[in-house]
């Protein structure tokens, strides 16, 4: 396998024939590397971590290091990054805690940018971009398709629904709707559909109108949460996608951003 002369590989990691480990890279034992992935330079990976095939790792990255949680004293717990990612320079992964599941998690087909920060027990789905310098604290939920701009925080145990685009700068403090787009300026707030999202991953009209209009009502309307999602039921066609929001808004924790 192609392993740069430099690099320093633990005689208990798992490396595919087909994976390359660039000049300084540093892999600790209990770390396995599927086929085709790339290592360019200077990663530091420690175990449990397990990576799956066809990922770039630009150089400077680390992953799989203990928590920043102060409630974190060495317990076992692991990381796990799917296949075909695209992980930019400077990221940060941290692995899981007992706390949140011993397991932070990252899915297919993501772009983290320069600088993201993934904080133990993160669970990212697929096909998400993360944009420079986005900082994820413990416990966050993202789901797929979404995508977050620059620089922008999201608070410990917040959800990101499906298909979400959230502004750039956004400091992200109650959950975010799927099919959403969200900013937050000095109050963070919902615009509406994310409809141009939608329409490049093939959402027809017949299913944008209705969170088009799901959207209004949530948040033009002056109606309480409540009495908005009753006038909802009431004049939206219940598509799947409109079910899959008042479904997450019924499960939020933290309050949804409106």
């Amino acid at each position: 396998m192609p392993i740069h002369p430099t690099a320093l590989v633990d005689a208990g990691a798992r490396i595919a024939e087909t994976a390359e480990i660039g000049p300084y890279c540093v892999i600790g034992a209990d770390v396995e590397i599927g086929a085709g992935t790339r290592l360019m330079a200077n990663l530091y990976i420690e175990g449990p971590t397990w990576i799956g095939e066809d990922n770039v790792f630009y150089p400077y990255s680390t992953v799989g290091v203990a928590s920043q949680d102060l409630k974190y004293k060495g317990e076992r717990a692991e990381t796990r990054i799917g296949s075909r990612n695209r992980i930019r320079e400077f990221v940060t992964i941290h692995r899981g805690t007992e706390g949140g599941g011993a397991l932070t998690r990252i899915g297919d087909d993501n772009l983290l940018m320069a600088y993201t920060h993934v904080a133990h027990d993160v669970q990212l789905g697929d096909h998400c971009v993360l944009a420079n310098g986005v900082t994820l604290a413990g416990h966050v939920t993202i789901g797929d398709h979404a995508v977050i701009g620059a620089f922008t925080g999201v608070h410990q145990f917040c959800r990101i629904g499906r298909h979400a685009m959230i502004g750039g700068y956004s400091v992200v403090t109650q959950d975010v709707l799927p099919f959403s787009t969200t900013v937050s300026e000095r109050v963070i707030r919902i615009f509406g559909a994310n409809r141009n999202g939608l329409e490049r991953r093939g959402f027809t009209p017949d299913a944008i109108e209705p969170l088009q209009n799901l959207f209004r009502i949530l948040t033009r309307s002056k109606l309480n949460t409540s009495q908005a999602i009753e006038r909802i039921r009431e004049q939206v066609p219940l598509t799947k996608e409109v079910e899959e929001v008042l479904t997450f808004i019924s499960e939020s924790q933290r309050g949804i951003v409106k």
